[in-house]
């Protein structure tokens, strides 16, 4: 089966369903192959914060009633030190710039559901997806069916939004893209349990090691522990994990009922340029960031909105330096960004257990984290990344 469009769109995550419904609102017309079932991807438990300048791009679409409805703003931030609680106003620290708390699933959830409603071309369990002449005027995708049936789309652009393990960087000749890696050497394990949501986002520092609690609804809670590598946490029984999340949040009556366990790979991954020909890379398949700092999510929503921009320039008025410049402008993003987590990072496990910082490294991050708290300066620039970078 022959087909065209426009715009195709690999993968149906936040980078891809947040580029196909602004695309809609513009008349441009896309398909969006996604190689999961719908139930997969509407459930997938990830990031849960929308940052104040993600927040924006869906209200300047006209999209906030269908994504941000009931969606409760982050004020402040708990970062407990040896038991000790210490706040961060971020609202009012970065001059009345929010985040908000958005659980990855319910973000994607409503975006499917809007577009669909808009009469998108949404596409699940496409299986064998294969990009061709990438480098000419007239690319093609190439996938098949649950039913066995071969398709052939011809498009004008290519969005690579499947994520880093995904068929469209891997479309791209080696030699054509540069490569930056690094490896944190922090074990993080993560659980989702039916637990109290605390009111705040929390982050635990002691000697026992870092921890971490974020709500994820009421009645949901999401929990991160600091584990040395060699070890599985996740076959740790339940009761040692609450265990260790009681002695290292300071919260003795902490109880609830563990449904998903994973560990967090603590890795950073950044390619350059994040475009080949008419094939434009957006979030997970361009970069990967650890998770302090909730920044993940928010690259895939920014790097969205600029490829979207670019290509409503390019298709309404043939204007198409946008697209020219849409790598160099999400890099710079995405390195302010990697340098924010990174410095949060270190910061926080540093400041905590000394075993493998040593002494001298955990007293500069004690001193570090203490500044937040005694400097107004530091404290507004802090809030000022969390609030999220516009340029």
């Amino acid at each position: 089966m022959r087909e065209t469009t426009r715009v195709a769109i690999i993968g149906a995550g936040p980078a891809g369903i947040t580029l196909a419904n602004l695309l809609q609102r513009n008349g441009i017309e896309t398909v969006v192959l996604e190689v999961r079932g719908r139930s997969y991807v509407e459930e997938r438990q990830r990031a849960g914060v929308l940052d104040h300048y993600g927040g924006r791009i869906f209200e300047e679409a006209g999209l906030a009633g269908e994504v941000l409805a009931g969606v409760p703003d982050q004020t402040l931030l708990e970062i407990r030190t040896d038991g000790e609680p210490r706040f961060l106003d971020l609202r009012a620290l970065s001059g009345g710039r929010s985040s908000r708390m958005v659980p990855q699933q319910l973000l994607v959830r409503r975006l499917l559901a809007t577009y669909l409603a808009g009469g998108g071309d949404l596409r699940f369990e496409a299986l064998d997806v294969a990009l061709h002449d990438l480098d000419g005027d007239t690319p093609r995708v190439t996938y098949r069916d649950p039913d066995g049936t071969e398709h052939e789309i011809a498009c004008a652009y290519v969005a690579g939004c499947d994520g880093f393990h995904g068929v469209s960087r891997r479309s791209i000749p080696e030699e054509a893209l540069a490569t930056y890696t690094f490896d944190h050497g922090i074990g993080w394990y993560t659980v989702l349990a039916d637990s109290p949501a605390p009111s705040y986002p929390l982050f635990a520092v002691s000697e026992h090691g870092l921890a971490a609690h974020f709500p994820r609804g009421p009645r949901a809670s999401r929990f991160y522990l600091q584990y040395r590598a060699g070890d599985d946490p996740r076959k740790w029984p339940d009761e040692d994990t609450w265990q260790q999340l009681r002695l290292r949040l300071g919260s003795p009556d902490l109880a609830g009922t563990i449904t998903d366990r994973e560990i967090v790979e603590m890795r950073s991954f950044v390619v350059e340029p994040m475009e080949f020909g008419r094939l434009f890379l957006v979030g997970d398949a361009a970069h990967i960031i650890t998770p302090l700092g909730a920044k993940g999510m928010n690259l895939a929503v920014s790097d969205a909105h600029m490829l979207a921009e670019a290509l409503i320039g390019a298709e309404r008025g043939g204007d198409r330096s946008a697209l020219a410049g849409y790598s160099a402008a999400c890099l710079r993003r995405t390195w302010d960004y990697q340098e924010f987590s990174r410095w949060f990072s270190e910061m926080l496990h540093d400041a905590g257990d000394d075993t493998d910082a040593g002494p001298f490294r955990r007293r500069l991050a004690r001193a570090r984290m203490d500044r937040l708290f005694s400097s107004p300066p530091a404290a507004a620039a802090f809030a000022d990344m969390m609030a999220g970078t516009t340029y």
